[in-house]
């Protein structure tokens, strides 16, 4: 089984992170370590000068929040928030950081996507490591 896995989340219904967890605990060998990530994009220059200045940090105080509390979902579990493109982000994260499987949920894709969401696409195409894709 797996030591050092990865369990990227979004705050959406789209996404079932309960299962991600559940899968994450199945395929973990006995004192794993778990890490859950968001990854927080970047927003373009031309929209930060319409929303107002505190926005992002307070984005960012209400994700980290929201990521400690499911972190508690596994054993010991570290929560981490990145920035960048998701995707790239998740791959680069995973590569530095001697990830060996990453549980990742997809949403049901739109037909551009047909078989997995443009993530889960891009993160099975590059990763080193196992991947896992939850629906």
């Amino acid at each position: 089984m797996y030591k050092n896995i990865l369990v990227p989340v979004i705050f959406d219904e789209a996404h079932d992170t309960q299962a991600s967890f559940l899968v994450a605990r199945a395929l973990a060998s006995e004192g794993a370590q778990f890490t859950i990530l968001h990854v927080m994009e970047q927003l373009p220059a031309y929209a930060t000068g319409r929303i107002p200045l505190n926005f992002m940090d307070q984005s960012r105080e209400h994700v980290e929040k929201l990521l400690k509390l499911s972190a508690r979902a596994l054993p010991g579990a570290r929560a981490e928030l990145i920035e960048g493109q998701t995707g790239r982000a998740i791959v680069d994260y995973a590569s530095a950081n001697d990830i060996d499987c990453i549980v990742l949920a997809s949403h049901r894709p739109g037909i551009e996507n047909i078989f997995l969401g443009s993530t889960a696409s891009r993160v099975v195409r590059h990763a080193k490591c196992a991947v896992h894709v939850i629906r």
